[in-house]
């Protein structure tokens, strides 16, 4: 069975402009939602935080207007429950790439805090654009590619199409005007080709293996395009 690597935040404040601390986390539908799609279609997953910390969620994802209603965040909070993996991840520093098919980072305001400077999380989104499998990334989750830099100092994501969570999307949430910086400047300010769809809607952008989506809603597609290009590899003989 193909394992599928999930890097999640340990990070549970984020800290903004003022120095006052955020309560936050991994958003849950961006874990759940992929989790539950990589292993219907027969994935293992393995979860990796910084200092194989148990990844904390943020409890406003949880609530019923983050998911459409109260049956909706039932749901949600069932899936989350299933998800036994989340209880003994490894930590960023032991990971092996070689023993995975691809590599998945959720998002949520957590990454924005630790990701983001993380240097072995910046060292494994290099190898694994590198390699060629799939690297996916969604929602607040590209900030960990600012923390990856190529021998020659500047960003390996430089030139490349992606997307994640807007500054349109940011303002409307209520906190542009309190982070210190916000997500889509900083991937333009790298060189990245940042692609902006509507606000809420599903978004994804792929271009070569990193696979990116914009928001919540896109968690679902972004996991079925990392699938279809997993079993597309399969096909055509290529070995992980």
């Amino acid at each position: 069975m193909q394992k599928i690597l999930f890097v999640m935040t340990a990070a549970d404040k984020w800290t903004l402009d003022d120095g006052t601390e955020h309560p936050t986390g991994f958003w849950a539908e961006e874990a759940v939602v992929p989790y539950r799609t990589f292993k219907d279609a027969g994935f293992e997953i393995v979860v990796a935080t910084p200092g194989a910390q148990v990844p904390p969620v943020d409890q406003a994802s949880l609530a019923p207007d983050a998911n459409g209603g109260e049956e909706g965040a039932e749901r949600v909070r069932h899936e989350l429950e299933s998800f036994a993996e989340l209880n003994n991840p490894i930590g960023l520093e032991d990971i092996d790439l070689d023993e995975y098919a691809a590599v998945f980072y959720p998002g949520g305001h957590g990454p924005m805090e630790d990701l983001a400077v993380n240097a072995d999380s910046g060292r494994l989104v290099t190898e694994a654009l590198r390699s060629g499998k799939p690297l996916g990334v969604v929602c607040h989750a590209p900030a960990a590619l600012l923390a990856a830099t190529g021998s020659d100092g500047q960003s390996p994501f430089e030139g490349y199409r992606l997307t994640g969570f807007t500054n349109a999307e940011e303002k409307q949430a209520g906190l542009a005007g309190k982070a210190k910086w916000l997500l889509q400047d900083r991937l333009v300010r790298i060189g990245a080709e940042f692609q902006e769809g509507e606000p809420w809607q599903s978004h994804t952008v792929v271009d070569r293996n990193l696979f990116t989506g914009q928001n919540p809603a896109s968690s679902a597609p972004l996991a079925r395009e990392i699938i279809n290009a997993l079993t597309e590899r399969g096909k055509s003989g290529s070995s992980d």
